[in-house]
């Protein structure tokens, strides 16, 4: 599984990396009064990208604040076992399985 893994970030790589080789012409950006940038095409597609994922981290700040504030110091799951297990109806009991879990692997996946 690792291996396919890294097999996909290879193929990942490499599509990107040619992608910035077909695109190293340059391009021009026009702006406002007769202002003028000029750059390689893939330098405005990754700057444009960056610009993307910051505006929509900024976006998403406000929300995440909100939330942490009506959370003060509150875990985000609890489970609450009884006091006294032996004193749980049959049905209650949760079954756990004989089957031994595999290890996690190194790579989390």
């Amino acid at each position: 599984m690792r291996f396919l893994s890294w097999l996909f970030r290879a193929a990942v790589f490499f599509v990107l990396f040619a992608f910035a080789l077909n695109n190293q012409h340059e391009a021009q950006l026009k702006w406002f009064f007769g202002f003028e940038f000029r750059a390689p095409m893939v330098l405005m597609v990754l700057v444009v990208f960056a610009a993307g994922a910051v505006f929509g981290v900024l976006a998403m700040t406000p929300n995440w604040w909100r939330q942490r504030r009506r959370l003060p110091g509150k875990p985000l799951a609890t489970a609450t076992a009884p006091a006294n297990p032996a004193a749980m109806p049959a049905s209650a009991v949760p079954v756990v399985p004989d089957v031994p879990l595999s290890p996690p692997s190194r790579d989390g996946i």
